[in-house]
């Protein structure tokens, strides 16, 4: 075997890219408002780019003109602006552009909006209490260590650790021996008192346990049953142990279930009131109308710029002889750039109709009957019709929303695996959930449906599903097992 350095040849293949079908990808992938934001970004970036006016706006310029010519041709030969150079200067250094022509940024005045969340509020409490310097430390303490949904996060301890540390930190920034006692974990437990009596009631608990208590105690219900079965049983309580509970305390179970009733008007997580409020605007993409008895699909698109090849920089690109070699080539990866992004911009729109019309044909009877009848989609299958990969697809309805007769949907509604029936046909399982949804609502409150009786009410459907999906199916409603459902 020779050691050293050694030439030789070699044929291989390589899957490589092309940064603009990255591109085309992203604008797939771009949900309405992100997509007119970045066109913006490229009307501001490439000169041979310009928006097309609405057309009552050009008309009504192009007969103001007509009547002020005479008057205006002189005035518009001296404030003609001078397009070469203007486009010369619209290029990096080199004449070479930069990798992506949307450098240029919108920039908009931020306005700054006031809102107060749960520590805002709580920190306005304590300043309004008695406490001296030494104690609304300490209340700061407490104050970081909340969590959003109002439960402490760390343990007394852990607490008293780090008020003791912000001492030290604060006696060696003031470089004098200022002698400050630790804090003590008595005093860390005076303070817990002090935080969970502000608003809202259940501010600072350490558990569920405690949250409810500390609402009854603010509520002066300290000698009611459902303080004492939170107190004493509460393990037993969100087990709905009823007969347990009831024999434990001498009580009929009904007594028990409507103290437990009590209890589920109180918050679980009081903090998330004062949470900061996260308003979704969405614009849909997409919009479906019934019209003579037929369901057309639109594009949302009307707020978009019109992208069109600017016909000033045309005519002044066709004149290479003015140029060197590299504003030439400057000037045509800038209109190659433009010609491109308008194609692509095309290819989104006509691929987001074809995604949405074969969903409207596939999906009618959902469209006319509800939920119960969506049928079971999924990607390959629009992949497969439209003639495209299925992770185009895949872009194509990620994060986009179309507007229907059955109100405001995300693409995604309308995939779902589904089940077999006895009919030969698939049943979405979308559509199976809003079914459970439904039995267990109109179950009987004394008998509720167990798992297994809901797979036979399907088996007479003629549906085929296991009771561990139907399990399954219930755990993502949010609905609760047939035992702690029943009501006495």
């Amino acid at each position: 075997m020779k050691t050293g350095l050694h030439q030789h040849t070699a044929l291989r293949q390589d899957l490589r890219i092309n940064p603009r079908l990255y591109q085309a990808m992203d604008l797939l992938y771009m949900p309405l408002l992100d997509l007119e934001q970045h066109l913006k970004q490229e009307l501001l970036g490439n000169p041979f780019l310009e928006m097309i006016e609405p057309e009552e706006e050009v008309q009504a310029t192009a007969a103001e003109q007509q009547q002020n010519k005479p008057e205006k041709d002189e005035k518009q030969k001296e404030d003609e602006p001078d397009w070469e150079n203007i486009l010369l200067e619209d290029r990096t250094e080199h004449g070479v552009p930069s990798g992506s022509y949307s450098d240029a940024r919108e920039y908009v005045e931020p306005v700054t909006v006031e809102s107060k969340d749960l520590i805002d509020h709580l920190r306005e409490q304590t300043r309004m209490l008695d406490l001296t310097p030494r104690q609304q430390l300490l209340a700061e303490e407490f104050l970081g260590n909340i969590g959003e949904d109002g439960y402490l996060q760390h343990t007394l301890e852990e607490i008293l650790k780090g008020a003791n540390q912000l001492l030290e930190e604060h006696e060696a920034e003031s470089e004098l021996e200022l002698n400050v006692a630790a804090f003590t974990l008595a005093e860390v437990e005076e303070m817990l008192k002090v935080i969970q009596q502000l608003d809202p009631p259940g501010t600072a608990a350490r558990n569920l346990r405690e949250c409810l208590m500390l609402q009854l105690e603010s509520q002066k219900r300290t000698d009611s049953l459902v303080y004492r079965l939170v107190k004493d049983a509460f393990d037993d309580l969100i087990a709905h142990r009823w007969s347990d509970l009831g024999k434990r305390f001498g009580l009929a179970p009904e007594e028990v279930q409507r103290a437990a009733d009590e209890l589920a008007r109180l918050d679980p997580k009081p903090g998330l009131q004062y949470s900061a409020a996260n308003d979704a605007y969405i614009i849909p993409d997409l919009i479906v109308e019934k019209i003579d008895d037929k369901y057309h699909v639109f594009l949302n698109d009307s707020g978009l710029p019109r992208l069109r090849i600017s016909k000033t920089y045309q005519e002044i690109a066709r004149d290479k002889k003015k140029y060197d070699v590299e504003s030439k080539e400057f000037i045509n990866q800038r209109l190659n750039s433009a010609h491109w992004m308008i194609q692509a911009i095309e290819q989104r729109r006509q691929t987001m109709l074809k995604v949405m019309n074969f969903i409207v044909d596939r999906q009618r009877e959902f469209f006319e009957k509800g939920i119960d009848h969506l049928k079971p989609l999924t990607l390959r299958e629009v992949a497969d019709v439209i003639s495209m990969h299925e992770s185009t697809v895949s872009r194509v309805t990620n994060e986009k929303y179309v507007q229907t007769p059955r109100g405001l949907l995300p693409l995604k509604f309308f995939f779902s695996s589904g089940l077999s029936t006895t009919t030969g046909e698939d049943a979405s399982a979308r559509s199976i959930k809003s079914q459970i949804q439904k039995l267990v609502d109109d179950e009987p409150p004394k008998n509720p449906l167990t798992d297994q009786q809901i797979v036979e009410m399907f088996d007479k459907k003629g549906v085929k599903i296991a009771r561990r999906t139907v399990a399954k199916y219930r755990d993502q409603l949010g609905i609760l097992p047939a035992r702690m459902r029943k009501r006495l």
